[in-house]
This record gives structure tokens, C-alpha cells and sequence, in this order.
């Protein structure tokens, strides 16, 4: 995935004020995805908003559609899997508990 795909995806998420917003590079380090796209939201509102925004993006600007959209019901943790990417929309608290970007702490990109 491009440089220019990630950040449109980052500036999506920013547009819905995700906070702490992460991208993984996993090539090579995972057999599930080469990139995932982490970030938070202070309520399940938000995190619904976020999640539907990017899903927009992605199928509007980047032709991708998900194979599986997870979490949505309840907004604490909401997953989007686009295949060779992951996107994950946490509430706060519960990226906290996850920590994620710590499985991996070299992966992290500046996008």
C-alpha cells in the first residue's frame, strides 16, 4: 500500500478528531496484514463516526471494500479488514488495555 493511500486514510481519521492515530508497518512481520491503522475516540459515538468515515474513503477514493467489519454494535473496538490492511478504532480505555502498537514497536510509520 502507498505512502499517499496510508495518509489519506490517517487525514480521514484525523477529520473525525481520532486522536493517537498509529500506522503499523507490518511487512514481513505478519501473516495477517502489512498495515494496520490504529487509533482512539473518546465515546462510542465517535467511534462510530470515525469508522464510517474511513470505510467511506476507502471504498470511494481507493476501491477498497472490507471483508469484514467487527465491533460496530457496541463502539468500543470497532475493526475494519481490508485484507493486506487493518484498521482499528478504539475508545480509549480499551486501546490502553490492547496496546497493540506495542506488539510490534518497530513497526511504527510517520505518516
Amino acid at each position: 500500500m502507498k505512502y499517499e493511500m496510508l495518509k489519506k486514510l490517517v487525514d480521514a481519521a484525523k477529520d473525525k478528531k481520532a486522536e493517537r492515530v498509529v500506522v503499523l508497518d507490518l511487512q514481513g512481520k505478519s501473516d495477517i496484514c502489512d498495515y494496520q491503522l490504529i487509533c482512539s475516540a473518546a465515546t462510542d459515538r465517535q467511534t462510530k463516526a470515525i469508522a464510517s468515515h474511513i470505510d467511506k474513503v476507502c471504498r470511494a477514493d481507493l476501491k477498497l471494500t472490507p471483508a469484514s467489519i467487527e465491533g460496530v454494535q457496541t463502539g468500543h473496538w470497532i475493526l475494519l479488514d481490508y485484507g493486506s490492511l487493518m484498521v482499528h478504532v478504539f475508545m480509549g480505555p480499551m486501546r490502553d488495555y490492547y496496546a497493540l502498537e506495542s506488539l510490534w514497536p518497530g513497526a511504527i510509520m510517520n505518516v
